[in-house]
């Protein structure tokens, strides 16, 4: 097996796109950040690490990390141990500094195992996701409101729910400024809120883009305003709005310990792809 280390994007697609893009939806994760990567290489402060594993059959394994993020783990085959491990002492020669490890499930337990055996790191939390597509929306019983895209004027309040999203959801992660992410995502047109009375009272943002699929993400509906069936309604339209575009697929990732979030994408026609592990390490 050979490991090589790509110095962009570019290259780190040229050996991974192909298998990665045969399962887009589970694989959306690394493949949307990849794409995003080639396409605006200066997103991002630190230079991100990027892994392939191969041998004469083809992709073994494959990684990639934007610092301060996890790295993400890929496993084309089911002998990638060997593969990881090359990782995994490729980033200790490196001295790279890792957060945490994120990747559908198997993926993501053989890598800890093989990080852990190697450094000693523990294991501060655990986080289980579940990766859900749609291709036809059902429409949920529509609360009072209409759907709208955020505007300059909503910054202060969308900074503010994605400030709480971040403590309430991802209290273990690294974030952005949430001004700043809620300036530089309305810009691009990618929040969008649902208003009812005048008043916005639920979000939903556009996320990463593969070739056939669009990802949602975060969905957030402040507490006072939760069982009203906002978040369903927002999902659903923006669902839609990526339908139209000429995606395939909507998609997004859901908590598995929040069984009210899992059980509404479901009711509007999300349907699972597989599940997927993040290790936060101490």
């Amino acid at each position: 097996m050979h490991l090589i280390t790509p110095a962009g994007a570019d290259e780190f697609l040229a050996h991974v796109q192909g298998a990665l893009a045969a399962r887009e939806v589970a694989s959306n994760l690394m493949l949307g950040v990849a794409l995003r990567l080639r396409a605006y290489p200066g997103v991002v402060e630190q230079r991100p690490y990027f892994a392939v594993v191969h041998d004469e059959g083809g992709l073994v394994a494959a990684a990639l990390m934007t610092p301060p993020h996890s790295l993400i783990v890929h496993a084309e085959r089911g002998d990638a141990q060997i593969g990881f491990t090359r990782i995994a002492h490729d980033l200790r020669e490196h001295r790279c500094q890792m957060h945490g490890v994120i990747g559908p499930s198997d993926a993501a337990d053989e890598f800890l195992s093989i990080w852990q055996k190697l450094t000693g790191a523990t294991v501060k939390r655990t986080v289980r996701e579940r990766v859900f597509q749609l291709e036809r929306v059902i429409e949920p019983r529509w609360p009072p409101g209409e759907f709208r895209a955020a505007r300059e004027d909503d910054v202060p309040l969308v900074a503010e729910w994605i400030a709480a999203f971040q403590c309430e959801a991802l209290p273990d992660h690294h974030h952005p400024d949430p001004v700043e992410w809620a300036k530089r995502r309305i810009g691009e047109g990618d929040v969008f809120l649902w208003e009812d009375g005048g008043q916005p009272v639920s979000l939903a943002a556009r996320s990463r883009e593969t070739p056939n699929a669009r990802a949602i993400g975060p969905v957030y509906t402040s507490p006072e305003r939760r069982g009203r069936g906002y978040a369903s309604a927002v999902t659903a339209r923006l669902s839609q709005l990526i339908l139209d575009s000429g995606k395939r697929y909507a998609m997004l990732f859901t908590d598995l310990s929040n069984p009210t979030s899992n059980s509404i994408y479901r009711k509007i026609g999300y349907k699972p792809v597989c599940d997927y592990n993040e290790y936060i390490f101490t």
